[in-house]
């Protein structure tokens, strides 16, 4: 993991970004904050703008957090502890991902058996999502054990 900090080991191009199946952008992987800037960048229409409240209230709320672009989606995790969030876009929403989210107080509400530990919640085009509560979750995951692929 790189630390966020004026680091990255992957610069995106500059050409259109592609557009996967859903309108998730098609970013390569990367460390550091360049990728993660370039996937929020090509996020399509309203969903850009939460890719950046996202992004901004993850920086403020976790001050040591590192970035990379893996699997074609952002991640958020804390040196030498794994990663503890991550987002999606979708057709209709953007899925906002605790690897941990079934020690998340409350536990945030999606999630399946199949699932195991993982638990998200998903935005869609209204925007209205409880910031303060997504601040209380990214604090709590930024704490605990992360997943390590």
């Amino acid at each position: 993991m790189a630390r966020t900090q004026g680091q990255s080991t992957t610069v995106a191009a500059k050409a259109a970004p592609v557009l996967l199946s859903g309108g998730n952008p098609q970013i390569a992987k990367g460390d550091g904050n360049a990728p993660v800037q370039a996937y929020i960048a090509a996020m399509p229409g309203w969903k850009r703008g939460l890719g950046e409240r996202l992004d901004a209230l993850i920086e403020r709320d976790v001050p040591d957090v590192c970035k990379a672009v893996r699997w074609n989606s952002p991640f958020y995790g804390i040196e030498g502890q794994g990663w503890f969030v991550t987002f999606h876009v979708f057709a209709h929403y953007v899925k906002v991902t605790f690897f941990s989210g079934m020690s998340l107080r409350p536990i945030p509400p999606g999630g399946t058996v199949k699932s195991k530990d993982a638990r998200w919640i998903d935005i869609r085009e209204s925007g209205e999502f409880d910031e303060a509560q997504m601040a209380v979750w990214v604090k709590q995951a930024a704490a605990l054990p992360g997943w390590i692929p």
